[in-house]
């Protein structure tokens, strides 16, 4: 990766994660590229503008009435001579101030005056996260254009433990190199992914469901779309949704997703299967709440979505997603068979990194005539991975 002859400009909020953003900044440098650095004063509590000083070698500019340079309208020049301007971490407060065109300080009239992509990188408390506000402003920001990069799951500063943690710098990058160099490659295809898990009801109360989160699913669904593809994403329950505009279509079932994916079949260049549809359903479904003390359920077989596209896939590529506990390579190819695919991503959810609700993978590749293992990756760089691959049958 390199950003030889980039300016980047990166901006730096009150968030605890700003010390992230000092080895951002310097992965930056080694690559190529020309880094400014603007901060706020609640950014200048948790590092110093002497570190990024440092780090990007050029003066940090904080203060909006700083007279202690040569004469320019300083927010103008950074904003002319930018590729990007990459926020991180980006707090509630600034964007909300950036949804509703506040600029109020240096780093916000910077940003008013930007022409170049924005690429934002949340950082904040989940219930923050999760708040009507913070939702309502960030759809206004991406129907103007401005890209989100969002971190994983896990503890945060203030104790709680869930989304709103920053990106990781090796992510930021990532994206920041995918808005500057992007990929076309999936321009004029179309692609039907599924992600999640269906539901099967036993009583208008209670259902039949699997841990499956959506997270590939959403992944895979983002790295089409950067890639210049169009993208049909048929899902059930997920913990996540995609970061990029999609055609998304919500079913609970697994009779709703299949009756769904037959319906789009025909629009699609590729069928990625990477739902996890319940196998079974109840025979008879109560219509009221069960209250017997002891429950017994008659469960029958669900139509098999992958088994059906295989049949009448024709030139079709078919994707199927293979998540074992043993015989992972023996059990992942009789299903490429049975299947009709033309490649099945298998994993072991007992291996660590590599089970449901994790924001990593580990798999092995199946197509009828190769095997290949892919050890540990995010499943954001694992979608780009089986992108690629895709192309390659």
């Amino acid at each position: 990766m390199s950003f030889d002859g980039k300016t980047i400009v990166v901006g730096v909020t009150g968030g605890i994660a700003a010390y992230k953003t000092c080895e951002l900044v310097s992965s930056l440098k080694k690559q190529g590229a020309d880094v400014f650095v603007v901060m706020t004063e609640n950014a200048q509590q948790f590092v110093s503008k002497l570190t990024f000083e440092t780090l990007s070698n050029h003066r940090v500019v904080s203060d909006m009435w700083d007279r202690d340079f040569e004469w320019e309208v300083e927010h103008i020049s950074l904003a002319k001579r930018a590729d990007l301007f990459l926020i991180a971490p980006c707090t509630a407060n600034v964007i909300g101030k950036l949804a509703n065109g506040i600029a109020d300080d240096f780093l916000t009239t910077t940003a008013m005056a930007m022409t170049c992509p924005i690429l934002l990188a949340p950082a904040m408390n989940t219930a923050m996260l999760n708040s009507a506000a913070f939702r309502e402003n960030e759809m206004t920001l991406k129907k103007r254009g401005v890209h989100f990069v969002y971190g994983g799951a896990g503890r945060l500063a203030c104790g709680d433990v869930g989304a709103g943690r920053m990106a990781e710098p090796s992510q930021l990058l990532q994206s920041a190199a995918e808005i500057l160099f992007p990929r076309n490659d999936y321009a004029g295809k179309t692609v039907l992914i599924t992600a999640g898990a269906t539901s099967e009801p036993i009583d208008p109360v209670r259902f039949i469901t699997n841990r499956s989160s959506g997270k590939m699913g959403c992944a895979l669904a983002d790295a089409v779309v950067r890639r210049g593809g169009k993208v049909i994403l048929i899902h059930g329950n997920m913990r996540v949704q995609p970061q990029n505009a999609c055609c998304k279509i919500a079913v609970e079932t697994t009779q709703q997703m299949f009756d769904a994916v037959m319906a789009h079949l025909q629009d699609a260049d590729i069928i990625i299967k990477a739902a996890a549809p319940a196998d079974y359903k109840v025979a008879e479904c109560s219509k009221q709440k069960i209250k017997s003390p002891t429950l017994t359920l008659n469960l029958e077989k669900n139509p098999d979505i992958a088994a059906a596209v295989g049949k009448q896939k024709g030139d079709r590529k078919l994707i199927i997603f293979s998540a074992e506990t043993e015989n992972l390579q023996k059990n992942a190819g009789e299903k490429l068979k049975k299947k009709g695919a033309d490649m099945v991503v298998a994993n072991d959810i007992t291996v660590p990194g590599a089970g449901f609700d994790v924001d990593t993978n580990i798999v092995q590749l199946i197509s009828p005539h190769k095997t290949e293992n892919i050890d540990i990756l995010s499943k954001t760089d694992l979608a780009d991975v089986l992108l690629d691959r895709i192309l390659e049958l």
